[in-house]
């Protein structure tokens, strides 16, 4: 394995990687012949990589990209995604990744707010990203990754340096922030690289042989999970990342045995899912070691490990810090959603709402740091241009996570909810506040309240109360309004941001400044969806088709 020093960045890393590992795999695209790209599947080697991002760079160089730019990418989960990020970050460019689910107003955000100097985009999103290029104050030029040889545009600003530190930024990710729009989540060098070696080492069950491993990971490369804390795990000790476009349950086990992955990366969704297909004498055949995720149904953990064969290791992680705390050393607390204890470089504290601690077996919030003379090492830089958020995080010298947890006599820490306004939903965090100021603009919704319900699939989904305008009050056809309330959504947020389910109602409880008491709306162990005049939504969220 390699150990990146303190002072390591990306480009040199993978510089080392290709020496060390020349001929193994790096990332790989399984076969699937109803794909139009790849479809027998793909292999890129080391070797092969540190080619291709080295034909990159002096594209990007030559178009006078280098420290300081910002350019999205808004490839999905294209193998290329990755080659290209690695060329940006060896020229000191901040990589943008865009999700592909956002709608224009959300691209314009992202565009105006990281102040992208460049896109690069697939060619079946082209249409997608000018829609929200016109909605952009700031203008920046773009090209598809067909084009990319042929018809980059030179940077408006050349760079003049293109030497990248361990402290440049090498991402901005987006995530949900609560109060309203999302807040880009500035990561360096130093990060990415320490969120790889300290996946690999957490020893237990999380053992990386010397031969490498072949990590299966279905989740998109716009996450954390994907683009950093696997695929630097798998570049640190010479194994391989396994990228397929988007998680199918009835292509799961025929891509895991296709590539022989020995790791798989999962959410809360994909165990339920797999776990409703119909059993097969194949459910064991498979090299799989151990998989890597988080949000299993405590009911479905050990049954799925009985049937399949291997366990499911729990972890915890953030896209400010996603140095992961796992319960990988046996025995584990199947079924009780533990995540792991305390570790070296992440100590972590249980606190009230007051910030001081709380006895164990006692719900708090989860407060960490790295440790009392180097807080922040190792974390995200900041918010990007909100040093108000990023202070407010940090107060008291702990980063506050908002996640409710308790710890046992054991040390042990077991996942409750979350603390802040957040619905999280097949693996995305959804700001319950961005939902509802969108809301506010439907010309018929006079005030709204957001939150989560259970969902037996999703994990969590959307439920919007509202209170309509009088002139809407006694709208006759309500299919009518809901369509119209839907549809507002569906042309502002991405899919999965639109409520699946809407209640109207007379009244929503406010406080005296008139700040809404959402623990008020409904009883003390009331489930909402069973109520009178709850509308299901949920089949209306689709994702929109790619235009080409």
């Amino acid at each position: 394995m390699l150990t990146p020093h303190e002072n390591a960045t990306i480009g040199g890393v993978l510089r080392e990687a290709a020496a060390a590992f020349g001929g193994r795999p790096l990332l790989v695209a399984p076969p699937n012949a109803a794909r139009a790209y790849d479809p027998e599947g793909r292999t890129i080697t080391y070797a092969q990589a540190a080619q291709a991002v080295q034909g990159l760079m002096d594209r990007y160089r030559a178009a006078g990209y280098g420290q300081g730019h910002r350019i999205a990418l808004l490839l999905e989960n294209r193998l290329e995604h990755m080659l290209h990020k690695l060329a940006m970050n060896a020229l000191g460019i901040c990589c943008v990744p865009v999700n592909p689910d956002y709608r224009p107003r959300e691209l314009a955000y992202l565009i105006d707010h990281a102040h992208v100097d460049l896109a690069v985009v697939l060619p079946s999103r082209w249409i997608g990203w000018q829609a929200g290029a016109r909605e952009a104050a700031w203008q920046p030029p773009a090209v598809t990754f067909e084009q990319f040889d042929a018809a980059l545009p030179a940077a408006l600003t050349p760079a003049t340096s293109w030497t990248p530190e361990a402290g440049t930024p090498a991402s901005i990710l987006y995530t949900s922030g609560t109060t309203g729009r999302p807040k880009g989540c500035v990561l360096s060098h130093r990060y990415e690289l320490a969120a790889g070696a300290y996946y690999a080492t957490r020893g237990g069950l999380v053992h990386f042989r010397p031969e490498g491993e072949r990590i299966y990971n279905p989740l998109p490369l716009f996450h954390v999970n994907a683009s950093i804390l696997s695929f630097y795990a798998a570049l640190l000790t010479g194994s391989c990342q396994i990228q397929t476009d988007r998680f199918q349950p009835t292509r799961w086990w025929q891509e895991v045995r296709d590539t022989r992955a020995t790791i798989v990366h999962y959410l809360g969704v994909i165990v339920q899912m797999l776990c409703v297909q119909p059993p097969s004498p194949g459910d064991r055949d498979h090299c799989v070691r151990f998989g890597m995720g988080a949000g299993v149904e405590p009911q479905l953990h050990a049954a799925f490990e009985e049937r399949f064969g291997f366990p499911l290791l729990e972890l915890w992680g953030m896209t400010e810090n996603v140095r992961i705390l796992v319960d990988s050393m046996p025995p584990r607390q199947v079924g009780t959603r533990a995540f792991g204890r305390a570790t070296p470089g992440i100590e972590v504290r249980v606190a009230d709402d007051a910030g001081e601690n709380v006895p164990d077996g006692t719900p708090g919030e989860m407060l960490i740091r790295h440790s009392a003379e180097t807080p922040r090492k190792d974390f995200f830089s900041g918010y990007l241009d909100d040093e108000a958020a990023t202070e407010a995080a940090w107060r008291g010298g702990w980063f506050h996570t908002g996640d409710v947890v308790t710890r046992d006599a054991t040390g042990m820490l077991h996942f409750v909810e979350r603390r802040k306004n957040i619905i999280r939903r097949s693996g995305e965090n959804i700001a319950a506040a961005e939902v509802e100021a969108w809301l506010l603009t439907h010309p018929d919704v006079e005030l709204a309240a957001v939150m989560a319900v259970p969902d037996e699939v999703r994990e969590e989904e959307v439920l919007a109360c509202i209170v309509l305008k009088p002139h809407a009050h006694h709208a006759e056809d309500r299919e009518a309004l809901l369509r119209s309330l839907f549809t507002h959504c569906e042309a502002g947020l991405a899919y999965f941001k639109a409520p699946g389910w809407v209640w109207f109602t007379d009244r929503i409880p406010t406080t005296g400044t008139q700040k809404i008491q959402k623990h008020s709306i409904f009883g003390p162990g009331v489930d909402p969806r069973s109520l009178p005049g709850m509308h299901d939504l949920r089949a209306w969220k689709k994702r929109q088709r790619q235009q080409a």
